[in-house]
């Protein structure tokens, strides 16, 4: 399939068109594959975040914006950010990966995301691997309030409820796909009042509970 879209959506367009193969093929697929570049992309990842939260968030302290940083840079942000991109149909799976249905497997699209991110810092540097990193997560950096530093979204969103004297929310697994180490999750977050049902995907329950709830809080708040 056509990488085009791809670049478009990363701003970037590569001049080394075998980075941006390698960091979309899988070691099930066969090498050279993405597990180096992963390694690189996550150390590119950790300091543009770091630098844009320092930037951000001026009067946080060091703990509160190791936090943050942690919170956007773990596996569900990353899957997030795949699943924006459609990152799934782009991969290059082995076909015992294929048929166990990887393209979905949030852990190897997380690592794809990061191996993206090193594929750019080799192919043209740190400014504009930075420049991709803001370019994908905007969306999530929009989302950050200070004050809910270090408070999962199922605890932010039954505080937001409470504070309304409004029914908890209820969860609920719909399915669950795969097996493990590779299984995925859906899960139903259900609020009475206002009236909401969400849906949260995540590689264990307690993830894609957490997807839930984080979708509900964003409705909320709109």
């Amino acid at each position: 399939m056509s990488s085009d879209s791809l670049t478009a959506a990363l701003g970037h367009a590569f001049s080394d068109l075998d980075l941006l193969q390698t960091a979309l093929t899988h070691r099930s697929f066969g090498a050279p594959n993405n597990e180096r570049l992963e390694f690189i992309g996550d150390g590119v990842l950790n300091c543009v975040i770091g630098l844009m939260l320092f930037d951000r968030f001026t009067q946080l302290p060091e703990g509160d914006l190791t936090r943050l940083r942690a919170s956007l840079v773990r596996r569900e942000a990353l899957h997030s950010i795949a699943l924006a991109l459609n990152l799934g149909q782009y991969l290059r799976l082995g076909d015992g990966e294929t048929k166990d249905g990887g393209v979905t497997t949030p852990s190897i699209l997380a690592d794809a995301v990061e191996a993206l991110i090193g594929a750019v810092y080799l192919d043209a540097g740190f400014d504009t691997a930075a420049d991709v990193i803001s370019r994908l997560y905007l969306p999530l950096l929009a989302e950050i309030r200070p004050e809910n530093v270090g408070k999962d979204p199922k605890t932010r969103l039954q505080e937001w409820l409470q504070a309304r004297k409004r029914p908890l929310p209820a969860y609920e697994v719909l399915e669950v796909t795969g097996s493990p180490p590779r299984q995925c999750f859906t899960v139903a977050c259900r609020i009475a009042t206002p009236e909401m049902n969400t849906r949260g995907e995540g590689p264990s329950r307690r993830a894609a509970e957490q997807d839930a709830a984080h979708k509900a809080l964003q409705a909320l708040e709109r």
